[in-house]
C-alpha cells in the first residue's frame, strides 16, 4: 500500500495545498464505488505503468494491480512489479516485488444524513525478488500491518481515505526497514463518468528519523461499467526525495 524509500525533510505546505483543494470539491453527482480507492468493495485488475525521474536515474514500473472480494468483508488486493531502470548506469530490468493484501471490513454504517463510514485492518506482505544489485528492489521483505476509515459523502460520493501503516523487515540482506506512515486519499466523481484522485503519503522512518512524503494526483474515465481508464502524475518533495516527478497511466478492468 506504501513503498519505502530512503528519506528527507519536506515542507508541509506543499501537502496542505494538495488537501485543501480536495477537500475544497464536497459536490457533485453520486456514483459507485471507485476501485481507485483501496477501501472498496469492487472485483478490478489494473493494468499499469509508471515513470520516475531523480536525475540521473529514471525507473519504468510495469504492474499488475488487482482486487477480489473473498466475502462481503474479506478482500484480497495483489500487485506484481516489474522494473526498468539504470540505477547501476546500464540499462537493466527484472521483477521487483510481488505484494499480496488482504483487507477485512469490520464495519460499514451510516454516520448521518450527508456521511457513511467504512472502517478496515490489514496489512501488506511484500515479497522481493532478490534483484536489488539490478537497482531493483531494496533487499528487504516486509509485512506492514494498517488500519483505516473512509468517509462517504452520500450526496457526492466523494470519499475522504486516512490511513496509518507500520512497516517493518522480517527478511532483510543489508536494509533496515522501520517506517510508519501516514497517508490521505480524496476520490471525487466529477460526472459524466470521470474522477479526480489525490493520494498523500508522508513515511517516518524510526531508524533515521526523517520524513519523506510523496503526492499523486490521478484523473480517471469509466467508459463503461466493466472498463476504465486513467493518468497519474507524481511528486517527490524535498531535497532527498525518491525522485523529482513521474507521470503513469492504467488501464482497468472490472468484474
Amino acid at each position: 500500500m506504501f513503498e519505502t524509500y530512503p528519506v528527507q525533510a519536506f515542507p508541509f505546505s506543499v501537502l496542505k495545498g494538495f488537501v485543501a483543494c480536495f477537500l475544497a470539491l464536497v459536490a457533485g453527482a453520486a456514483s459507485a464505488e471507485n476501485a481507485s480507492n483501496p477501501l472498496a468493495s469492487v472485483n478490478n485488475v489494473d493494468v499499469r505503468w509508471q515513470y520516475t525521474s531523480n536525475d540521473p536515474i529514471d525507473r519504468h514500473d510495469v504492474f499488475i494491480d488487482g482486487s477480489h472480494m473473498i466475502t462481503p468483508t474479506l478482500k484480497l488486493k495483489y500487485e506484481l512489479h516489474y522494473n526498468f531502470t539504470d540505477a547501476t548506469g546500464t540499462r537493466k530490468n527484472d521483477f521487483e516485488k510481488l505484494i499480496i493484501r488482504p483487507i477485512y471490513f469490520p464495519s460499514q454504517t451510516k454516520l448521518n444524513d450527508a456521511w457513511g463510514l467504512k472502517t478496515a485492518v490489514g496489512f501488506d506482505w511484500l515479497l522481493e525478488f532478490n534483484n536489488e544489485a539490478k537497482g531493483i528492489g531494496v533487499g528487504a521483505d516486509t509485512i506492514a500491518p494498517f488500519g483505516g476509515v473512509a468517509f462517504s459523502h452520500l450526496a457526492s460520493g466523494t470519499v475522504l481515505i486516512p490511513l496509518l501503516q507500520h512497516f517493518v523487515a522480517y527478511k532483510t540482506s543489508d536494509t533496515d526497514v522501520n517506517t510508519t506512515a501516514a497517508r490521505l486519499i480524496v476520490i471525487r466523481p466529477l460526472g459524466k463518468g470521470y474522477w479526480i484522485k489525490l493520494d498523500a503519503k508522508i513515511p517516518y522512518d524510526w531508524e533515521n528519523e526523517k520524513l519523506i512524503p510523496t503526492a499523486e494526483v490521478q484523473l480517471g474515465y469509466n467508459f463503461n461499467q466493466g472498463t476504465a481508464m486513467y493518468v497519474d502524475v507524481l511528486v517527490g518533495v524535498g531535497e532527498n526525495r525518491p525522485y523529482d516527478a513521474g507521470v503513469g497511466v492504467g488501464l482497468r478492468f472490472k468484474y
